[in-house]
């Protein structure tokens, strides 16, 4: 693999981490919780090259 293609799979799954631990402490508001999920899926089906 070329090194940008690891470099943009390493950003994704930082924002994947970073949205994850977002998710998990959210208690406040559910709306917030599904907006999560909505950025999360398909950054996750990326990493793991679903089409």
């Amino acid at each position: 693999m070329p090194v940008i293609t690891i470099f943009y799979y390493l950003i994704t799954a930082f924002i994947v981490g970073m949205l994850g631990w977002n998710f998990w402490h959210e208690k406040k508001s559910v709306n917030d919780m599904i907006l999560y999920l909505l950025v999360i899926v398909p950054l996750l089906l990326r990493i793991l090259r679903v089409k």
